[in-house]
């Protein structure tokens, strides 16, 4: 897999979050998915709630300030697989990766993945479930490609 360039992770970190969400309400609504959901995604992996992720579209705040504002899950590191052609786990500059762990998240949301399963275990998820959890004991192995 390659490796970011300076220039790369440098344009990256300048990109403002309001320049990409609609495109991540774009692809998940496309697909069935709420923005309800999508906030979850965006709470889960850094602390945010609605009022700050609007705060963060209304400033104009770039990737680097918005994840220097937040509180990453202690959980993110289990967030693998590639995305834009990077293996997530790989890219050593810590905006580029925490970018690339929000758009994983999206891309499992858009995929019809279960709430549960993309956030690493489901905290946060309690609101939007809309039925009871199976509370039938399986094994289960860990899907490549999120946290599962």
């Amino acid at each position: 897999m390659p490796q970011t360039t300076p220039e790369h992770d440098e344009r990256i970190a300048s990109m403002t979050f309001s320049s990409v969400y609609p495109h991540y309400v774009t692809k998940i609504e496309k697909k069935g998915r709420t923005r309800k959901e999508l906030h979850a995604v965006i709470a889960w992996l850094t602390g945010f709630d609605d009022r700050q992720i609007q705060k963060h579209i209304d400033e104009k705040s770039t990737f680097k300030e918005f994840f220097r504002q937040a509180t990453l899950n202690g959980n993110s590191h289990l967030i693998t697989g590639v995305i834009c052609g990077y293996r997530v786990e790989e890219i050593e500059n810590p905006v580029t990766r925490q970018v690339r762990y929000l758009d994983k998240l999206v891309d499992e949301l858009a995929k019809g993945k279960k709430m549960e399963k993309i956030l690493c275990g489901g905290e946060g998820t309690e609101s939007l479930k809309e039925r009871p959890a199976d509370t039938r004991q399986t094994p289960r192995r860990k899907p490549r490609g999120f946290c599962g």
